[in-house]
């Protein structure tokens, strides 16, 4: 995972959400649909893409079809920016 969005997105969700700094998630590894995080740090992961890379996020994009792998989320990240 070499690109730097895919990077920044993995390291959040590791430490912040997951309280495992070292665990590495794979760009296309499950996050909501497995369960891995909850509604509550789909939230936070929102809030993180916002602050971190100047896009807006809608409420409604909150979902499995935008944020369930982190090549989804980079893909709307770099189609934002």
């Amino acid at each position: 995972m070499s690109d730097e969005i895919m990077t920044a997105l993995a390291q959040y969700v590791a430490a912040e959400i997951l309280r495992q700094p070292s665990r590495l998630i794979g760009a296309d590894e499950p996050l909501l649909t497995s369960g891995l995080i909850d509604s509550f740090h789909l939230v936070d992961l929102g809030m993180f893409v916002e602050d971190k890379f100047g896009v807006r996020i809608d409420d409604a994009e909150l979902n499995a079809s935008t944020f369930d792998t982190l090549s989804q989320l980079a893909a709307l990240i770099r189609a934002r920016q």
